[in-house]
């Protein structure tokens, strides 16, 4: 008998058993996974697991021989409505908090900032990851925005997507953790999930209208990460300017993360899986630095201005925004426009500096 017609032996690598499957198999299997992690970390009360999981499970597959990817027209679709997500979060509510507080905020968002550059200086200085990916992945805030800029500007979106939603569990962890001290929330109810909600035909409209011109936009502008940008830049106006309002339906959210948790994920390979891992006592150290540093702020802040200790601790939280505000809903004595004035003042200027600043710390990392 022909040798090649035998069954592949049983010791026959995974990488070339997963390579060997059809695209629609493997597209099953990473869906089926995908369901498992994102469903496991939903169970677990963990942040963002609805992009998390897939990305988890796209690394499974992509460090398996998986040859599959995203359509690039599927993924700046899921990055556009990312984009709107952004946008619509911003409430004009936050501005009349920070006219009133703006040296104080100021003055916390730059320290932040300084302290995750300074981080992602040292472990480029230390060669542990490459410069623009250190320092995009120590950014405080806006994890998954940084993820889809850093690619635009050359960093390891990999890498970055490691770092970030890593950081984003241990900071959402600690700070429901550190509310625990203050209040007790075990009767809190945390509102189930509508997959499917009424759509309400103008809101949804204008979601979609805002996506498609916004990333037209951004590509006509050659904004880096187009379509998330000009989105997020053109939906900012829209929603603040003129009073639009956005609906994102939860469905249409699980869809996009898992496109853009699936595009990160697939581009894994095992060389680069077993550089992150290598990696990732300085990363966690890091990120325990960054927690402790806010933390320190927060103590500051409360001891100078007799702000209560908790809102003073969500507020400096360095990312995790949208677990920050279910935190602060569950805890009454917390000032929740405060929380989110500067959580969200944070967010914008390390959206508008980031860029800048990861180029300045890499040019000084290669002097």
């Amino acid at each position: 008998m022909d040798s090649s017609a035998e069954p592949p032996p049983p010791d026959l690598p995974t990488i070339e058993r997963m390579a060997r499957m059809r695209q629609l198999w493997q597209w099953l299997a990473i869906l089926t996974v995908s369901a498992l992690f994102a469903g496991a970390l939903e169970l677990a009360a963990l942040p963002a697991a609805l992009l998390i999981g897939p990305m988890l499970a796209a690394i499974v597959a992509g460090t398996n021989g998986a040859t599959v990817r995203v359509p690039r027209l599927l993924f700046g679709a899921a990055q556009a409505i990312v984009g709107c997500l952004v946008a619509s979060s911003i409430s004009a509510d936050i501005f009349p908090v920070f006219y009133q507080e703006w040296p104080l905020f100021l003055g916390v968002v730059v320290a932040t900032v300084t302290a995750s550059s300074l981080l992602g200086w040292l472990i480029s200085r230390w060669r542990i990851l490459p410069g623009t990916t250190a320092v995009w992945g120590s950014s405080p805030g806006a994890a998954t925005a940084m993820v889809l800029m850093a690619g635009a500007f050359g960093a390891d979106q990999r890498l970055v997507a490691f770092m970030q939603y890593l950081r984003v569990i241990f900071v959402s962890m600690t700070a429901a953790l550190v509310a625990k001290m203050w209040v007790d929330t075990s009767g809190v109810e945390i509102p189930p999930i509508i997959w499917f909600p009424p759509i309400d035909p103008q809101a949804f409209a204008a979601t979609i209208g805002i996506a498609l011109v916004g990333g037209l936009l951004g590509k006509l502008l050659r904004l880096p990460s187009p379509f998330f940008l000009g989105t997020f830049i053109f939906g900012t106006v829209i929603h603040l300017g003129l009073g639009v309002e956005m609906q994102l339906p939860q469905w249409l959210l699980a869809v996009s993360y898992a496109m853009v948790g699936w595009s990160i994920g697939l581009n894994f390979t095992r060389p680069i899986l077993r550089h992150a891992t290598r990696a990732l006592p300085q990363i966690i150290a890091s990120i325990v630095a960054l927690i402790a540093f806010c933390g320190g702020l927060a103590f500051m802040i409360s001891h100078l201005l007799g702000i209560d200790p908790l809102t003073a601790y969500l507020a400096t939280s360095p990312g995790g925004m949208d677990s920050i505000a279910i935190i602060a809903a569950a805890a009454q004595n917390v000032d929740i426009s405060f929380v989110m004035a500067l959580q969200s003042a944070r967010f914008l200027i390390v959206l508008l500096i980031g860029p800048s600043v990861a180029r300045l710390v890499a040019r000084s990392v290669r002097q």
